[in-house]
C-alpha cells in the first residue's frame, strides 16, 4: 500500500479534527472516534510489519534498503553564498524503528480503550490524545531531522494539557515540571541539529544544483569533489536527512562538526560536546539518572491512560532518539563516552530499584521501576555489541508492554477506591482473584522471570555488556556484574508489594471501599488480556521481534565499529 506510513501517522490527526468538529450533543461518538482512529492505525501498522522484509540489510548512513519509503521535497530555500536550505518529507522503516512503530500503535490503542471512563471535557481530552498519537507515531518513522524535531516538540503540548487538566491534586506542578525538563532537552537537541545542518550537505541534491546530475557521477565522486574544493560552498545543499548525517563523508570540510575537525570546547572536540548535548536531550526523555526527577511526579499525577502512554511509548522516544541520532551520527564520541553511558545505565538500574523499594504509592513504585528498567537500555547501548543493541531495543519494546500493564492494574485499584497506598490493602486476592492473577503476571514479567519478554531483553543486555570489553572495548564487564543487583532489588520490591497487598487476611483501611472492590470488568479484560498474550508470546518466541530487527542491528553495529575509533 502506497503512503501507508503517512496513513498510520495522520489518521489520528484526522480523528482529532473530526472530534473537534463533532457537536457536543454527539459526544458519545468521541470515544468511538478515538478508539477507531488508533485502531485503524494499529491495523495498518500490522499490515506494514507484515510487508516489512527483515532480511534486507539497511544502510545506517544512507538510504539503501529502506522500506515503505515516502520521500518528497518539502521546501527548499536558496541562501546565496551560504548554500541552499533543504527539508524533505521523509518517512521510512528499517530494523531500528519498525519495532517502535509496532509498540506505539499497540500502546496507543490500548490507551484509547482505557480512556473510556473520561467524563470531563471529553472533546478536549480525546482531541489532545489523538494529537499526541500522531506526534508519537511520527517520531518513529520520520528520518528527516527537521521533521522528526517537529513531531518530537509537538508532543509537549498535548502531554502538558493532558496531565495539567485531567491529572491528580498536584497536576499543575507535575505538568510544568514535565514541560520544563522536556523543553530543556528539546533546546539541546535543537542546538545540535542546527550545528549538524551547518556541517552536512546532500551529495545528490548538490550534484543537481551544480549541474552534475547528467554526468552519472557516483555519490562518492561528488563527495571527493567537495573535499577537493571543486564545488563551491554556494552550490552545497545543506539538509536534515538523518541517514546522511550519519556518514562522515557528507560533512563539509572544515565545518564545526566535521569528524576530523580541530574545533574544541573546554579542551574537548566540539563533536564530543555536541554528542553530550544531544545525549542529555534524549536522556531526559528516557529518562536516565540524574535527569529522571520529572517522571515520578508526572506518573503519579497523570490519569491512568496517559501514564500508560507515557511509560509505554514516550520514554521510548528517548531511547530511539539516542540510537538514531547520538550513536549513529557521533559514533566516535559514543565510543569515547561509552564508559560514562554504561555507568549511568548501571547506576539508573540500581538507583531506580532502591527508590522503588522505598515507595508507599503503587504508581510511584512503578514509575521508579521504569527508571531502573530504562537503565538496561543505556547499558545495552553502551556495550556497542550486537547482543547489547538488540537487548536495548528488545527492552524498550518489552518494557513498553509491561509498564502499560502495570499502570493499568494500578488504575484498576485507583478507579475503585481513589487510593494507591500499598499499606492500605491486604489480602486482595480473596476479594479480587482474577485481578490478582493479572497483577502477578505483570509483576513477574517486570522482574524478568523466564517465559516473559522482560527476561529475553535483560538477558541480551547482560550478554552484550559482558562481551563488550573483549569485542570492542567499550565498557568493562564489572558494569554488567554490578547491574545484576537490579534484578535482586526488583524481585524485592515486587514480591514485597504483592505479599503486602494481595496475600494473607483480607482487609482495607476504609470500610466504605468494600462495595467498590469488585473484580475486573469486561473493559478491563479487553486491555489487560492482549498485553498478557503479547508479553508471553515475545517471551517464549523472541524471534517474533528479533527477526524484524536483526539485520538493522547488525548494520548499526557495523556502522559503530567502522566509525567509532
Amino acid at each position: 500500500m502506497e503512503h501507508i506510513l503517512s496513513y498510520i501517522v495522520f489518521i489520528p490527526l484526522v480523528g482529532a479534527l473530526v472530534v473537534l468538529l463533532t457537536p457536543k450533543a454527539y459526544q458519545h461518538l468521541y470515544k468511538v472516534l478515538v478508539i477507531g482512529s488508533t485502531g485503524l492505525s494499529l491495523l495498518l501498522t500490522l499490515y506494514a510489519v507484515h510487508m516489512f522484509d527483515g532480511g534486507l540489510v539497511p544502510q545506517i548512513s544512507g538510504e539503501a534498503n529502506l522500506q515503505l519509503v515516502e520521500k518528497v521535497e518539502w521546501f527548499r530555500l536558496s541562501l546565496g553564498s551560504l548554500g541552499t536550505f533543504s527539508v524533505d518529507y521523509l518517512l521510512a522503516a528499517d530494523g531500528l524503528n519498525i519495532s517502535m512503530l509496532l509498540l506505539a500503535s499497540i500502546v496507543l490503542f490500548i490507551g484509547a480503550i482505557a480512556c473510556w471512563k473520561i467524563k470531563e471535557k471529553q472533546k478536549a481530552y480525546f482531541g489532545l490524545y489523538l494529537l499526541l498519537s500522531t506526534s508519537v507515531l511520527g517520531c518513529f518513522v520520520a528520518l528527516d531531522f527537521f521533521l522528526f524535531y517537529l513531531f518530537f516538540e509537538f508532543m509537549l503540548l498535548p502531554m502538558y494539557f493532558l496531565v495539567g487538566l485531567w491529572g491528580g491534586p498536584r497536576r499543575e506542578y507535575a505538568a510544568i515540571k514535565f514541560f520544563i525538563y522536556t523543553l530543556v532537552g528539546s533546546i539541546l537537541i535543537l542546538i545540535v541539529m542546527i550545528g549538524l545542518y551547518n556541517s552536512v550537505y546532500d551529495p545528490v541534491k548538490t550534484a543537481e544544483l551544480a549541474g552534475l546530475n547528467g554526468t552519472e557521477l557516483s555519490i562518492e565522486e561528488v563527495q571527493a569533489l567537495v573535499a577537493e574544493g571543486r564545488i563551491e560552498e554556494g552550490q552545497l545543499v545543506k539538509y536534515f536527512n538523518m541517514l546522511y548525517m550519519a556518514n562522515p563523508a557528507n560533512y563539509i570540510p572544515g565545518s564545526l562538526l566535521e569528524r576530523s575537525g580541530l574545533s574544541t570546547l573546554f579542551g574537548e572536540p566540539i563533536r564530543w560536546m555536541a554528542f553530550l548535548a544531544i545525549f542529555i536531550g534524549f536522556a531526559i526523555k528516557l529518562p536516565s539518572f540524574p535527569f529522571h526527577t520529572w517522571l515520578p511526579d508526572a506518573h503519579v499525577e497523570a490519569p491512568t491512560p496517559i501514564s500508560v502512554v507515557l511509560a509505554g511509548v514516550l520514554l521510548k522516544v528517548g531511547g530511539y532518539g539516542l540510537i538514531r541520532t547520538a550513536f549513529a551520527m557521533f559514533p566516535d564520541a559514543a565510543y569515547h563516552y561509552a564508559w560514562l553511558i554504561g555507568f549511568l545505565g548501571m547506576f539508573s538500574i540500581i538507583y531506580g530499584a532502591m527508590n522503588a523499594l522505598a515507595q508507599k504509592d503503587l504508581k510511584k513504585l512503578i514509575a521508579y521501576s521504569s527508571v531502573s528498567h530504562m537503565g538496561f537500555v543505556l547499558l545495552g547501548l553502551a556495550a556497542m555489541t550486537s547482543e547489547g543493541i538488540s537487548g536495548a531495543i528488545y527492552q524498550m519494546f518489552s518494557h513498553g508492554l509491561i509498564s502499560s500493564m502495570l499502570f493499568l492494574i494500578a488504575g484498576v485499584l485507583y478507579d475503585r477506591t481513589h487510593n494507591r497506598t500499598i499499606e492500605h490493602y491486604g489480602g486482595l486476592a480473596h476479594q479480587m482473584p482474577y485481578y490478582t492473577v493479572f497483577v502477578g503476571i505483570a509483576f513477574f514479567a517486570s522482574l524478568g522471570l523466564p517465559g516473559f519478554s522482560g527476561f529475553i531483553a535483560e538477558l541480551f543486555v547482560f550478554i552484550g555488556a559482558f562481551k563488550s570489553s573483549a569485542v570492542i572495548g567499550a565498557i568493562p564487564a564489572w558494569m554488567a556484574i554490578v547491574s545484576t543487583l537490579g534484578l535482586v532489588l526488583a524481585a524485592g520490591y515486587y514480591l514485597w508489594t504483592f505479599q503486602k497487598m494481595f496475600l494473607g487476611k483480607f482487609w482495607v483501611k476504609e470500610k466504605n471501599w468494600l462495595p467498590a472492590l469488585k473484580d475486573l470488568t469486561i473493559r478491563e479484560y479487553m486491555v489487560l488480556v492482549p498485553l498478557v498474550v503479547l508479553i508471553i508470546a515475545f517471551g517464549i518466541y523472541p524471534g517474533l521481534l528479533l527477526n524484524l530487527i536483526n539485520t538493522g542491528v547488525e548494520s548499526f553495529v557495523g556502522h559503530l565499529t567502522e566509525w567509532s575509533k
